[in-house]
């Protein structure tokens, strides 16, 4: 009797504790523990976890890797605040809203993880071809490069003019013209206020549109150049080299004179289905342009996963596009199934971080202060996880290439 009555007295008692609330705070949690039980199984379970523990093994070697990342990332987001936002003044921050967290507004997720798909898919393709954001440093890059900044204007035109012969004199002749439109960029921009005074709004936007997609060359080969120097570095580690960083620099230019060819076509493609038809909805009526520009970005990034080894294969040996495109070939045939566990290595952690990132900027909502704060660990937190694939895939590539490697020929000149 007694028992039945401690039954009756415990059933009220478990049925008013567990409120909707509590319910919607524990179900959140065993989702998260699921999510991360699942997420250390796929990481520790897959069979590219050596490649994977040798990336992390690199960047602690060489912190250069993912602070290149973290650099460029701030600087882009400094100029995006500063351009589209304001700081707030002292008697308008609420220390009390930054501190209670809990209160915020946490959105579920199904609120926000339509926001990771197409960001995902780009950051996966950028560990193929061009991880780096180099606007607006890339105005300081285009300095460094025309007063031949350790030389290496000079050691790029030797190399082009040993590669290409005389096809190097236009080559040289564009990455002319984008380096002097990525200097005029930032200037265009600061000065766009002033002049819509003296000149007319549409010829304004003409003007910098055709400027931002001149720049748009040298700001792309500014982020090559960049993934093929932090490339090297990571074949320095795995070699066991010891380099000098001028020396270095140099090398990574002659690497980059090879992989340039690809990269004129990655332009030449990206132009063509990006830039152009922006640029040209300035000069004509072009309906709808806007519209497409997502179905644009996924095309683009499956074109670069498409071929994802041709630029790391032209980086790390002396050979022809034709010889590139060969060796891919053969990667796809050999590796197929290495290549695709490293894709969703890759879409794994870039999608958990952005919808962190989406997450956090829903919750956050218009606190200035803390939305900063919170912008500033993801930029770096994304700089690390996008140096640690970046030296994975360096590795990995080097093990599934095995038997071409006594055959490398290193560049001599």
């Amino acid at each position: 009797m007694f028992s039945a009555l401690l039954h009756h007295s415990i059933i009220p008692l478990l049925h008013y504790s567990i409120t909707p609330s509590l319910c919607l705070v524990l179900s959140r949690w065993y989702a998260f523990v699921g999510l991360l039980v699942g997420y250390l199984l796929v990481m520790l379970a897959n069979p590219i976890r050596l490649a994977l523990r040798d990336g992390f093994r690199c960047l602690a070697r060489y912190e250069r890797i993912w602070l290149t990342f973290a650099l460029l990332g701030f600087a882009y987001f400094v100029f995006q605040f500063v351009t589209f936002s304001s700081l707030p003044s002292p008697s308008e921050i609420n220390f009390a809203e930054i501190i209670s967290i809990p209160n915020w507004n946490w959105p579920p997720l199904s609120d926000v993880w339509r926001d990771a798909p197409l960001p995902t898919l780009e950051g996966v393709a950028g560990i193929f071809d061009n991880a780096a954001t180099t606007y607006p440093l890339s105005a300081v890059a285009a300095i460094l490069f025309l007063v031949n900044w350790r030389g290496l204007h000079r050691t790029l035109w030797r190399a082009l003019s040993k590669l290409y012969r005389w096809w190097s004199i236009p080559i040289y002749l564009v990455l002319l013209v984008s380096t002097l439109a990525a200097l005029l960029k930032p200037l265009v921009y600061w000065r766009l206020p002033s002049w819509n005074n003296q000149i007319s709004t549409a010829h304004l936007l003409r003007i910098s549109a055709s400027i931002d997609a001149l720049s748009f060359i040298f700001e792309y080969l500014a982020g090559v150049y960049i993934q093929v120097y932090l490339i090297t570095v990571c074949l320095s580690w795995i070699k066991g080299l010891n380099f000098r960083e001028s020396a270095l620099s140099a090398f990574a230019v002659r690497r980059f004179s090879y992989v340039l060819e690809w990269a004129g076509i990655v332009v030449l493609v990206s132009m063509l289905v990006l830039r152009l038809p922006m640029l040209l909805a300035y000069f004509i009526h072009v309906p709808d342009v806007l519209d497409y520009l997502p179905l644009q970005r996924v095309f683009m990034s499956g074109f670069i996963l498409a071929f994802c080894s041709v630029q790391i294969s032209l980086v790390l040996h002396n050979e022809t596009l034709r010889d590139a495109f060969r060796a891919h070939r053969q990667l796809i045939r050999r590796d197929f199934r290495r290549l695709s566990w490293f894709f969703l290595i890759c879409a794994l952690n870039f999608s958990l971080i952005l919808v962190i990132d989406a997450i956090m900027r829903s919750a956050i909502a218009d606190r200035t202060v803390v939305m900063m704060i919170w912008k500033s660990i993801f930029v770096f937190l994304r700089a690390l996880v996008t140096g640690w694939l970046l030296a994975s895939w360096v590795v990995l590539f080097r093990q599934c290439e095995t038997g071409r490697i006594a055959q490398e020929n290193w560049i001599r000149y």
